[in-house]
């Protein structure tokens, strides 16, 4: 493809990014979020609408997750928000499928028109990696997946596998599955806020710690954490 044409998608894409972005944030004031009484009516008001609108809510939440993650945005917020707004099993199954969706089209849209520039930087930093992805590109990439990407940002690991040409259905399967763990233990996370905020008028840590549906996800996620640094150190070790 014309370089020409790939530096103008690229400038579109960058621009659409930096648009959301504002759009966002200009409705996203962070004082509000420290003030306990804001966040509980506004939830109230939210799950109002929620529950008078829940198929067209679905819909919108399923689609703007879909493009955040597209727009290189961070999967764990998407997770926990889900978990927030529609409890931790129907959280888990908009979460998993809109991260793996957003991810794969991302993919795609990367080995299409910018193959060349991820190869050019970013193919000797991971060389050790992308020959250990070449022997069995599905069981090592949901390995990757589920040790977190040994680190490397979300919206990199999903553009990593343009390198060594990836299948799109292996990238698909190996992303949701290798991500379910953890976006199981994050909605289940956002579940248990919800259902803190919702039963108590009054922000208290010690309430928070010794709340089950806060403190088991917690620990969940550390020994996911654990288990990932290890599978970090023993198979992507430099």
């Amino acid at each position: 493809m014309n370089i020409n044409f790939k530096l103008i998608l690229g400038i579109i894409y960058l621009f659409c990014l930096i648009i959301f972005l504002y759009v966002l944030f200009s409705y996203l004031d962070l004082k509000d979020l420290k003030d306990y009484t804001f966040i509980k009516n506004n939830s109230e008001v939210l799950f109002e609408f929620k529950n008078k609108n829940l198929t067209i809510f679905i819909i919108f939440f399923f689609l703007f997750s879909v493009l955040w993650i597209f727009l290189l945005g961070f999967g764990s917020p998407i997770c926990i928000v889900c978990g927030f707004l529609f409890g931790q099993w129907v959280g888990t199954i908009i979460s998993i499928l809109s991260l793996s969706i957003g991810s794969t089209l991302l993919y795609i849209f990367a080995s299409y028109y910018f193959r060349d520039i991820i190869i050019k930087y970013l193919e000797r930093k991971i060389s050790k990696i992308t020959n250990l992805f070449r022997k069995n590109e599905f069981l090592y990439f949901m390995i990757f997946r589920f040790a977190g990407g040994g680190g490397i940002p979300f919206g990199i690991q999903n553009i990593l596998p343009t390198i060594f040409n990836m299948k799109i259905s292996n990238f698909f399967y190996s992303t949701l599955l290798g991500l379910l763990p953890s976006i199981f233990i994050l909605t289940s996370l956002g579940s248990g806020i919800e259902k803190f905020i919702d039963e108590n008028e009054n922000l208290n840590l010690i309430n928070i710690i010794s709340e089950p549906s806060i403190y088991i996800p917690l620990l969940s996620f550390l020994i996911i954490l654990i288990i990932s640094l290890l599978i970090r150190k023993k198979v992507f070790k430099n």
